[in-house]
């Protein structure tokens, strides 16, 4: 079943564990469906495979099923790699064992769930052919669920199971965060523009503008939305004075000169920063733009994955503009959803992530960490758009007491 957007905004549920343990069965036993494919070849997962689904007393989550991590043949490799990378990206990892074989492999990722910070379960499948013995647990930690299960005989075991998720499923995963509460009230009304540039969707608003559309309408607002082009007329003829508005970044420098400088400006781009990443860290590190030097590199992260376009934002627009504001020869890198880059983090000057409107903060934190615990300097396309039109202070003032 493939990701539909804003699935990525639900509980990620990742099933790990070696070849044949029983990874696609349990996905399968867990849907009540045959999601996954079995068989007894090993090997048949190959690369991390996304399935948006419910759980039933869950609701909707994402689970993921990974390659074994005992594969030991060069591809195989690459494939375990694939497996522990998504790791970090993970509210919940299940680990699955089989013949009481509790060995390198399971220590190792309960080491990196660990050091994660991630939630983790041990679940032993195949109970039925072998029972669980409990002499094979002595080096885990006691506050690591270890659980039987048999995924021939699901019905005995299913309800201890997800009763478990649920427990250790993290609160923030399973509720949705709101982009506006707080900052708009009741009956307030709020503008959104909305460009309709090649860049833009045929025939479609973009995920982040219906989003905030939504999310205003369950505050109880009301939003208006328009063109950058038919902005100076609506603020004439309407005698509107909103209590926000929210423009796409690409369009700061002409809404901000037809705008009073007493209405609250912002942007989609960095309404969604607040909401999924870190966000102070960009504030702070977005006026190190002023500090990049010749030769310096640049990493720009794409969250989200679709096809671009001619006037693309992240690939075309915002280097431009940096390379134009700057002044500077820049080595300008673009990291696609779900590559890594091709320097170590600590070699860049600075990393520019986009609003993450398709992520969770933790896919968003897991992709900066590195960056992070190297000191290199944050920004956002939105807060850094903003900096370079003079306006930086003006956009973060919606959410940020000055």
């Amino acid at each position: 079943m493939a990701i539909t957007p804003g699935n990525d905004l639900k509980p990620h549920i990742g099933i790990f564990g070696r070849m044949n343990v029983g990874k696609s069965s349990v996905i399968n036993a867990l849907t009540g469906r045959k999601q996954a494919i079995v068989s007894a070849v090993p090997g048949t997962t190959t690369d991390p495979v996304r399935k948006a689904m419910e759980l039933g007393g869950l609701g909707p989550c994402v689970l993921i099923d990974t390659a074994g991590t005992d594969d030991s043949t060069e591809l195989g490799r690459q494939r375990v790699d694939k497996s522990l990378e998504v790791l970090s990206e993970m509210d919940l990892a299940l680990i699955l064992f089989s013949e009481n074989k509790l060995e390198e492999p399971e220590l190792l990722l309960l080491e990196r769930c660990r050091h994660l910070g991630i939630p983790c379960l041990l679940l032993h499948n195949k109970s039925d052919v072998q029972a669980l013995n409990r002499a094979v647990l002595p080096a885990i930690e006691a506050s690591i669920p270890v659980l039987e299960f048999s995924a021939l005989y699901p019905e005995n075991y299913l309800p201890a199971l997800l009763k478990t998720i649920r427990q250790l499923l993290p609160e923030s995963s399973t509720q949705s965060a709101s982009l506006f509460k707080g900052i708009v009230s009741r009956g307030d009304m709020v503008l959104l523009v909305t460009p309709i540039d090649r860049g833009a969707p045929k025939g479609r608003l973009i995920l982040p503008q219906v989003m905030a559309i939504r999310d205003l309408l369950d505050n109880e607002a009301f939003c208006v939305v328009l063109k950058e082009t038919q902005l100076e007329d609506y603020m004439n003829s309407s005698g509107a004075r909103p209590a926000l508005v929210i423009t796409d970044s690409s369009v700061f420098d002409q809404v901000n000169k037809l705008l009073p400088p007493h209405i609250p400006l912002s942007s989609f781009s960095i309404a969604f920063a607040r909401l999924r990443g870190p966000f102070e860290d960009y504030i702070k590190g977005t006026p190190y733009l002023d500090k990049l030097q010749d030769g310096d590199r640049v990493l720009i992260r794409e969250a989200c994955t679709h096809l671009p376009s001619c006037q693309d934002i992240g690939r075309v627009k915002l280097p431009a503009w940096i390379r134009r504001y700057t002044g500077k020869q820049l080595e300008i890198e673009l990291c696609p959803a779900n590559n890594k880059a091709l320097y170590p983090m600590a070699s860049y000057a600075m990393v520019i992530q986009c609003g993450a409107c398709m992520s969770t903060p933790r896919q968003v934190r897991a992709g900066l960490a590195e960056a992070m615990a190297a000191g290199v300097p944050l920004s956002n396309y939105g807060l850094a758009i903003a900096w370079m039109n003079g306006i930086f202070d003006r956009v973060i003032s919606p959410f940020v007491k000055l």
